[in-house]
């Protein structure tokens, strides 16, 4: 079972920038496909960015390509999420997600940062 925790998240300015970490235990890290999911005040959960497990393959929504950056450190068990040139619409709680091998959909979450941008 993996275990997930982000952090980074917080209150920040239109324009600013912030760095959102996710780290991994429990599980071989590597192994797994990773993504960066937000949810915003009365909206679903939607996908922002994913990375393959070698961090080879990336996936952006269109709404962050360009200012999102995801990576991920398999030494360090950790994944990132660059986020430049900040939009109050991109206020939200951020979740990591983790897809197991042989696994179809993201079934680990992390507990959530919440990320605030303010006009």
């Amino acid at each position: 079972q993996v275990q997930l925790v982000e952090s980074g998240g917080g209150l920040v300015q239109a324009g600013d920038s912030l760095r959102l970490s996710c780290a991994a235990s429990g599980v071989t890290f590597s192994d797994y496909a990773m993504g960066w999911f937000r949810q915003g005040p009365g909206k679903e959960r939607e996908i922002v960015a994913t990375i393959s497990q070698t961090g080879s393959r990336t996936y952006y929504v269109n709404a962050v390509k360009g200012r999102f950056t995801i990576s991920r450190d398999n030494a360090k068990n950790t994944m990132y999420l660059q986020m430049d040139s900040l939009k109050p619409e991109d206020s939200a709680i951020y979740y990591c997600g983790a897809r197991g091998p042989h696994q179809a959909d993201f079934r680990s979450w992390g507990q959530g940062t919440q990320v605030t941008v303010s006009s």
